[in-house]
Parts: C-alpha cells; structure tokens; sequence
C-alpha cells in the first residue's frame, strides 16, 4: 500500500546510473512503483506513462545512497570531545563525553547523526546506541522517533556490557596510582538481567515500522561481556530474529588478552559460545587472525571496516583483502561522530580504498573503487538485515537513490564515473537524496527538519553536558598518561595469533 505522500509512479530521467553488474554508469531512465525500483529502462523508455511523477537528473550521476553498516548515534553530541588517545583511553573517558543525558538528548544526537548522514547520500544505518547507566525503552524510543521523524532507516541496536573497563583489564587497574586506582574502581557496570529485559521488552512491543526503523542488539565487546550475557543476547536476537553487532578486535590490546583469558582468539571464543550466525556483524576486525576469518565466513557474518576511526584512534588497519579472499562479507562504517569526525561514507570508501594501497606492492590486491562502493552500499546492507532490498540499483530493490552533480570539478571531464565517485567525491555534488522514492534532501538541503534550530539546540546541550560532566571528565584526562603507558608494555609484548601486522598483507 502506498504512503498518502507517495503517487504510486515516479520516473527518473536523463541520468547516467550506476546500476546492479554494471562497471560504468550508462544512460538510463528509473522506474520507480510505489517506494520501490520497479524497472531500470533506456532513456526515454517510462516517457509514456500517465499519472507518474518525473524527476529530472539530467547532468546527474544516480548511485546507489550508502548504508553505513557501524556508528554511534551518540558519537552526534560528542564531537569534538574526544583527546588524541588510543581506544582504551576513549573508552575510559566515555562516561564523562556521554554521561548525564536525558531522553532529548538521546534523541537530539540521533537527530544530527541522521541528518549529516542524509546530506552525504546515506539512507540507512546501524547504530550501536548507548544510555546510561542501561538501555530503558523509553531510551530506545526517542532514539528510533528521531530517526523516523528525520527520514532515516536504522537499526537501533543498544551498547550493553556487564563489565568495566577495569574489570575488562584488572592488570590495568593495577598500574594505576593509589588516588586513580581508588576512583577507577567505583566504575560500575550495568545489571546484565536488567539490560535483557530492557531489549525484551522492546522486542515484545516494537511499534515502528520494521521496513525503516528496525531494533537489534550490541554486546559492546567481548571481553566487557560475561559468557552468560554474550549467550544471552545471543539467544534475543535468535529468538526475535534482531541483528546484531559487535566490537571485534578493534585493538591489540583486546586481542592479547583475550587470548589469555580464553585460551584461543576472541572469534574462536565466540564460535564455542554459540555467538556466530548470520545475524551477527563485527564491527573494526582488526586484530583478527586468518582461521578467524575462515570461521567468520563460514557462520555467515559481516564484517564491518571502520577505517576512519581505526586510524583516529591508532588502532590498525583491517585485513579487508584477506577477508575478501577468504569469503567473508565487508561492509564499510563511518563509526561515531566522535572517534572519526565524520559521518560521510563517501571519505570513508576511499580511505578504504587508499588504506589498501599501503600494505604491499601487489595492485591486484588492492581495493577497487567497484569493491568500495559494493562494500558501502550492498555488503553493508547485510549488516543491518536488509540484504535483499537496500544497496542497490535494480528492480525490486527500495528506491534510495544519490543524484550527483556532473558539473562539480571531480567530474570535470568525465572519464571513468565510478572511479572517480569513489576516489574523488566528497558528498558536495549530492543535490538530492530520496527514501523510498521521497525526496528527503534537495540541492544540499534537509527538507524533513529545521537545521538552524538544530544547530542551536546542539550548542546549548553540548554546553549543558560539558558542565555537568566536568567532573569525569578531569578523571579521564588524570587516567591518560596511565592508560597510554600500559597500552604501550601491551604493544611490546608477542603476539601469537597466527595473522600478519595489521598494516600488511
């Protein structure tokens, strides 16, 4: 049935398409029926039809609108909060960037995430989403309203862990000066019980559109979770079919003591625990190993590649080729607005694209312009359960399409679309993104929010939150220097996963 702003036909004529199997772009008319693509023809083909609404792209590259298979809704209100530390020193500081927030602030970061995403041509995203001290519904639904009322698909999967940092790394809490030691350690962890009963009961009575605004789930990282929890949300999302998502390998550090404290790799860990299965993505994948890759591939899963954030925090560089080899999904991540500065697939893709070039010699091993754009757009989609029908241009797929300016200098001349989208494109050429068929951004701008309001109501909060987590946040830069040495004695120690350095290969 169609939606009462939605005509049943709308033709869009006179652009060159990135379609489904085609290396370049090629002139091309869309069809799109109700809110999906119902058939891609030669141009002038749907001329004919009565009733239809045209959109003209003539001087316009039609792609495929991204779908950003990791990030953080809450990484919207943080930015520019974090320091230049590693993972653990952000993890550690993470109270004191997101503490104190109430269900409007939840709601308003989700609301700048969504937009910045939809101005740079992307439809639909997984967000790990984090409330303290736990995930609650009322959480959950502010987050997900924000996403419907902007225009925006998601997964709005909650963050959750039954361990602290320093119950994750008692060795770390133990370097620590007396006074720091003291207070790191009245850190506390959410109740498991009460987090899996939040998600049920959100699963139990979700009462938004499954098609745009999904609910999963996020276990944040492995060694943060108890066997019991990660099994438990294991078990919801089986049990209510909800993607779900992991932090997986993101630092050495986190692959080092999971060895120890396991006895084998975190994914071999997983694997026993019953954690593996098509519903699951990894987000990162850093630190990860070759028989890792193989079990991975084999239960189905994504894998998510951040790089931006990867290199932000100075975690590595992910095994993409070597993942790709062995058959296993990749889906491309902006992370958080925080830890990458940035919500724009576009840089994402090439940067992934580029980060490939410095592992070696060998071209044939480099990530192609095609392979990116797949990654970012179709192979992402997976992550967030929608496979079958976002990511792409061809018929039965939802019409969630990125008109891009021809006359912007990247395109000037005109030699090789795809390439030069991926490698040069910035999201300034996006003069329109459609959902579903509906025109969400026209000539750069939000047609579903005021953007001058929002900017105002972000400053004011982010002023409000800066004063009331004043506190934590003096303790998190007291911690650095601490946390960063003991990063470093990691960083020296062997490291036996059977996998090469994160920058080769």
């Amino acid at each position: 049935m169609d939606r009462p702003d939605h005509p049943p036909r709308l033709v869009v004529h006179g652009g060159l398409l990135l379609a489904e199997g085609d290396s370049q772009a090629r002139p091309a008319d869309l069809l799109v029926e109700g809110e999906t693509i119902g058939a891609i023809g030669a141009p002038g083909q749907f001329d004919a039809l009565e009733g239809a609404r045209r959109l003209d792209a003539s001087d316009r590259l039609v792609m495929p609108a991204w779908v950003n298979g990791h990030t953080h809704a809450h990484g919207g209100l943080g930015r520019g909060a974090v320091a230049d530390t590693g993972l653990e020193g952000f993890l550690a500081a993470s109270p004191s960037i997101n503490g104190q927030r109430g269900l409007d602030d939840l709601a308003l970061s989700a609301t700048l995430t969504a937009a910045e995403l939809l101005k740079k041509g992307c439809t639909a995203l997984f967000d790990m989403t984090s409330e303290f001290p736990l995930p609650t519904v009322a959480g959950l639904h502010a987050v997900a309203r924000a996403y419907e009322a902007v225009g925006i698909r998601a997964v709005v999967a909650p963050m959750m862990a039954d361990r602290t940092l320093y119950q994750a790394y008692p060795e770390l809490l133990d370097t620590l000066p007396d006074p720091l030691k003291a207070q790191a350690a009245q850190a506390r962890a959410a109740d498991p019980q009460a987090c899996l009963a939040a998600v049920r009961a959100a699963a139990q009575d979700w009462p938004f559109d499954t098609s745009r605004i999904r609910l999963g789930i996020a276990p944040t990282i492995p060694l943060h979770c108890s066997d019991a929890f990660m099994q438990g949300c294991a078990q919801l999302s089986a049990e209510f079919g909800l993607p779900m998502q992991i932090h997986l390998g993101e630092s050495q550090q986190q692959a080092v003591f999971g060895e120890q404290r396991y006895g084998m790799s975190l994914v071999s860990h997983m694997n026993r625990l019953g954690l593996l299965s098509e519903r699951l993505s990894v987000a990162h994948a850093i630190w990860i190993g070759d028989d890792d890759i193989t079990q991975l591939a084999a239960a189905g899963v994504t894998a998510i590649h951040n790089p931006l954030s990867n290199l932000r925090l100075g975690s590595g560089v992910a095994p993409v080729r070597r993942m790709l080899e062995r058959g296993l999904r990749v889906g491309l991540g902006s992370d958080g607005a925080n830890t990458s500065d940035t919500q724009n697939l576009f840089e994402v893709a090439r940067i992934a694209a580029y980060l490939s070039r410095i592992v070696g010699a060998d071209e044939a091993r480099w990530i192609t312009a095609a392979e990116a754009l797949r990654m970012g757009t179709a192979d992402s989609a997976h992550a967030l359960g929608w496979g079958d029908r976002l990511g792409r241009l061809a018929p039965g797929y939802q019409a969630d399409l990125v008109l891009l300016d021809l006359a912007q200098p990247i395109y000037v001349p005109l030699r090789d679309a795809l390439r030069q989208l991926v490698l040069g494109e910035s999201g300034a050429a996006a003069t329109q993104v459609l959902v579903a068929g509906r025109v969400v951004v026209e000539h750069g701008r939000l047609l579903t929010l005021d953007e001058a309001a929002l900017r105002r109501q972000a400053q004011a909060a982010a002023e409000r939150l800066d004063a009331l987590n004043a506190e934590g946040r003096h303790l998190a830069q007291a911690l650095r220097p601490w946390i960063s040495a003991f990063c470093c004695g990691i960083g020296q120690q062997p490291f036996h996963l059977q996998r090469r350095l994160p920058v080769t290969g």
